[in-house]
């Protein structure tokens, strides 16, 4: 079996192989993964897919509905949690993030109506031979970034919206020579 040379814990293995570069469009999905990708920020994958049970359980299954409404006092438990990455920014940033993408749903009808717009709902297949050939950013996550930026969210640099593209299969980056291309 041949894949990616960047899945090596299991549980790396298991995103890559079932969810990474795979076509979504669950809402639910789009906001757990654009949290998920600018929680990594400064950090390593692996240590993301670790946690990332611990995650749902403090983020309530990821649900922006209640995530927006989050006060200190719930700021302040997130801080206390040991299971997820304890950073005072990021943890506002899921807060504000949640109020934008909330409001990018009511302006476009849904945030899979607006994410993906861009390419008209198509995936973009990239055809990388080696590690050393991915980039990471493009002018798409460059646009996105912005936009996002703009639209009052945080932890949603170009590099960020790269990786969250990949994630939700706007972007197939696997190598070509991966089977789960």
């Amino acid at each position: 079996m041949h894949r990616c040379p960047r899945a090596r814990s299991p549980e790396e293995i298991l995103y890559h192989d079932t969810e990474r570069g795979k076509p979504s469009h669950d809402e639910h999905y789009l906001f757990e993964m654009l949290i998920l990708e600018g929680m990594q920020a400064g950090l390593s994958r692996n240590t993301i897919l670790k946690k990332r049970e611990n995650f749902r359980k403090a983020f309530d299954n990821f649900d922006y509905h209640k995530i927006q409404n989050y006060d200190e006092s719930k700021s302040l438990e997130l801080m206390n949690n040991p299971g997820i990455i304890r950073n005072r920014l990021k943890i506002e940033a899921t807060i504000k993030n949640a109020k934008s993408f909330i409001a990018i749903q009511k302006e476009y009808g849904s945030f899979d109506n607006y994410i993906w717009w861009r390419t008209k709902g198509k995936q973009i297949c990239n055809h990388f031979q080696k590690l050393e050939d991915y980039p990471t950013t493009s002018q798409l996550s460059d646009i996105i970034s912005k936009d996002l930026k703009k639209r009052g969210m945080n932890f949603v640099g170009s590099t960020i919206i790269y990786s969250y593209l990949q994630a939700i299969g706007i972007m197939n980056d696997h190598l070509q020579d991966c089977e789960y291309k």
